[in-house]
């Protein structure tokens, strides 16, 4: 990897390799790195793997094992905007699948834990928009929601 730029440092208990490869199954331009394994000095067991280096979406990351002292929880997610229905299933498919949950307003946990917003690019607009009666309409129907529906979201910011 290179020097410049950041990498997201991304721990799991045991199951670094089986997530980097997911991700990189599920996003484009995404590619598997190098794989690092633990030695005689440890702490992991000698030989199994300590982290793999991947990119997703263009993003670098670094799968760690690092144990069972940390894990994931909703203060951080990783927003994923999409632009349209295909797009938004698509990753709601399979973020979710293999043990992942829906949760509201386009959020999920996937089956490592690690929690993904799953976006329709244009409501960031929507919600902002200086007019407050479509900004409303369209906050109500996102709070509606779990996974998003792109079509409604437009049908309520344009008061149908």
């Amino acid at each position: 990897m290179s020097t410049d730029g950041f990498t997201t440092c991304l721990w799991f208990d045991g199951r670094a390799q089986e997530a980097a490869e997911f991700y990189v199954s599920v996003f484009k331009d995404s590619s598997l790195g190098r794989i690092s394994h633990y030695t005689e000095e440890g702490p992991g067991e000698p030989g199994s793997v300590l982290g793999v280096e991947f990119t997703a979406n263009g993003q670098r990351f670094f799968a760690l094992n690092g144990g069972p002292q940390f894990t994931f929880d909703e203060a951080v997610s990783f927003q994923i905007h999409c632009a349209d229905q295909r797009e938004i299933d698509h990753y709601w498919s399979r973020l979710t699948e293999g043990g992942g949950a829906g949760g509201h307003c386009g959020w999920l946990t996937d089956r490592f834990g690690l929690s993904w917003q799953v976006v329709y690019a244009p409501v960031v607009e929507m919600i902002t928009d200086p007019d407050p009666e479509r900004a409303s309409r369209t906050v109500r129907a996102l709070y509606g929601m779990r996974k998003l529906d792109a079509a409604a979201l437009e049908r309520a910011y344009a008061g149908e």
